[in-house]
């Protein structure tokens, strides 16, 4: 069966349920490593159209980190997780003397599994007032670093990806940063999971409401997406709990046949998670960012 997600990992394990083991071959490459007992890290890099055809994915680098332990709040966790998610950052954008970067909160901050990216914004240090205010063109322990939270369609009744291209156009970053909520196949990773991609990122796909691409071609700059699964589809909630009950893939495609199920599901302590996820990410961006203030 074709459950919906927006985790490469979990389109790697799609595959393997239906037979099909991606390798280098098939323009997919996996790689695993275990940074300590709490945090895994798996990247999947598709190098290839075969891979994009395979993947349902452009080419590029996604990598998703699991962290154990964040709703039970384990010591030390959220600091540990942070410092992981900052060293894959840095290896999509590297800080150099006069780096100029605008990160952007997506989504409707108003509605707690959409909310990730306006409430990691806001605690992202944000430093392009001082750059301006001291004429200052670079610094060697702090990147240019701007933020915006275009809010979504249904409230501003404008484009976000438009509103996010003129503010490229205006700002001229290096780079764009994009924090969203993303869509799960499975619900222990609504509380466990942050995916990192070089390959951009479309306002919305987590809700299921895909609006314009934000992404090299259509900004004309490196678009780093970070992103945390919160819901998961209906749809796949009910596939996998007839799978559990073995109910044939003809016979459980079948029950959908009329039927309308346009909605997403959410775990229901969905605060705590945005609330520790955007802390980490957070702490991450900064880190990556300014690596004389945060370490």
């Amino acid at each position: 069966m074709k459950y919906r997600t927006d985790l490469a990992v979990e389109g790697i394990e799609n595959l393997e349920e239906s037979g099909v083991r991606p390798g280098e071959k098939d323009g997919v490459i996996v790689e695993k490593a275990q940074i300590d007992e709490d945090i895994r890290v798996t990247c999947v890099e598709v190098v290839s159209l075969k891979g994009e055809a395979l993947m349902g994915k452009p080419r590029g680098r996604y990598v998703t980190i699991e962290v154990d332990g964040i709703i039970d709040e384990k010591d030390g966790i959220k600091e540990r997780a942070a410092k992981a998610v900052a060293a894959e950052l840095k290896k999509m954008v590297k800080h150099r003397y006069g780096l100029k970067v605008l990160v952007v909160g997506l989504g409707n901050e108003n509605v707690t599994p959409d909310s990730l990216g306006p409430v990691t914004l806001d605690k992202v240090r944000i430093t392009s007032h001082l750059f301006r205010m001291f004429e200052r063109d670079g610094d060697d322990e702090m990147s240019d670093v701007s933020g915006i939270a275009p809010g979504v369609t249904a409230t501003t009744g404008m484009e976000t990806a438009e509103l996010i291209q003129k503010t490229v156009e205006m700002i001229k970053p290096d780079a764009v940063i994009a924090i969203d909520a993303l869509a799960a196949r499975n619900i222990a990773r609504v509380s466990t999971t942050i995916q990192l991609s070089d390959t951009g990122i479309a306002p919305g796909a987590g809700m299921g409401n895909m609006r314009k691409q934000l992404n090299e071609e259509t900004l004309g700059i490196k678009v780093i997406a970070i992103g945390v699964p919160t819901v998961i589809d209906s749809k796949t909630v009910i596939l996998e709990a007839l799978e559990e009950l073995r109910v044939p893939g003809p016979e459980a495609a079948s029950y959908f046949d009329g039927r309308s199920f346009d909605m997403v599901v959410t775990s229901t302590d969905i605060d705590l998670i945005t609330a520790s996820f955007s802390d980490i990410i957070a702490n991450a961006v900064n880190i990556a960012l300014h690596p004389g203030i945060y370490s």
